[in-house]
């Protein structure tokens, strides 16, 4: 058994991050790295919620572990592995469907949100929960990092352990929320939450062109002499007591402020771009090999345990 507890979490491949994710989440992998057995998985099955296109979920599957690569996430700490290379889950998720009820999973955020926008929802997203259960409890996690407004699926998984232990006998540890509580929301560029859905992010490996374009595309508002929007997107990577006095001295010069911003925001991204360039297909293959090969072993260890305990195994 591990020294150290264990972190999971997983990441949907679903597009470019821009730097609300990395200083939302994606940081945090990097700076935990060194106190957990962490355990990260793309989640290329949850991704099949919404992206039914091959090429794409192939491509896409791909870069998130070389953006992880890129921003420091170290193979030899962390273990990186596709979800769907660790087919247990699948099992363990039908598992857990046979224990709990349709009411209660009609309790979840995401499926109330979508029905509430008109949405006819397919069963992954409805299902995605009991999912997700199954990929935090197989490992035995001790703490999944989530920000607050996920907090709901790691109680989801909560219950669901209970349920079973309570049934079959002490099987699942009950993970704790590892809720990240001094994380930032960024402001986009256009001051509402940065999302990809709003289309205002700045790419988190962007070029100097998307950088220059994204950051004088930032709205603000005459009214003010330092623009909000600008500074709180240029306090997550420079110090405050700098930002005070260069803001002080350059109030209502709105386009240097922004300048100032393009010349951080290049100094910042520059080196994560190049330590993602270095990693080849070939290399981030061998990690997700590795990875892959790892998991699956500890996952078979803890699922003859449950098959054990529901009676799918009948004989030692």
């Amino acid at each position: 058994m591990s020294a150290r507890k264990i972190l999971v979490s997983g990441v949907k491949p679903t597009g470019r991050p821009h730097i609300g994710n990395y200083f939302g989440a994606m940081k945090q992998f990097v700076d935990l790295q060194d106190s957990y057995e962490s355990r990260i998985f793309i989640a290329n099955l949850h991704a099949l919620t919404t992206v039914q296109d091959q090429a794409e979920l192939v491509s896409t599957t791909k870069e998130v572990v070389k953006d992880f690569l890129g921003i420091g996430l170290d193979p030899e700490k962390t273990t990186i592995y596709y979800q769907s290379d660790v087919p247990h889950v699948t099992e363990l998720a039908w598992i857990f469907n046979c224990l709990i009820t349709v009411p209660y999973l009609e309790r979840s955020h995401a499926y109330k949100d979508a029905v509430a926008n008109g949405k006819e929802p397919n069963v992954g997203l409805f299902d995605y929960p009991v999912l997700m259960a199954a990929d935090i409890l197989v490992h035995d996690a001790d703490v999944v990092p989530v920000g607050k407004d996920q907090k709901q699926h790691i109680e989801i998984a909560r219950d669901i352990a209970e349920k079973f232990n309570r049934i079959y006998g002490e099987t699942f540890r009950i993970p704790e929320p590892l809720i990240l509580e001094d994380v930032a929301t960024v402001p986009g560029i256009d001051g509402q939450k940065m999302s990809k859905g709003y289309n205002n992010t700045i790419p988190l490996f962007a070029s100097d062109v998307e950088i220059e374009k994204a950051v004088m595309s930032i709205v603000t508002d005459s009214g003010q002499d330092i623009p909000k929007n600008v500074y709180e997107i240029h306090k997550l990577i420079k110090p405050e007591s700098e930002l005070k006095k260069l803001y002080e001295e350059k109030k209502g010069s709105y386009k240097e402020l922004k300048l100032e911003l393009i010349k951080d925001l290049k100094d910042f991204i520059h080196p994560l771009v190049a330590r993602r360039a270095e990693w080849s297909d070939k290399e981030v293959e061998k990690i997700i090999a590795e990875g892959g090969k790892k998991m699956r072993k500890i996952v078979h260890e803890k699922m003859i345990e449950v098959r054990k305990k529901v009676g799918l195994i009948h004989n030692d």
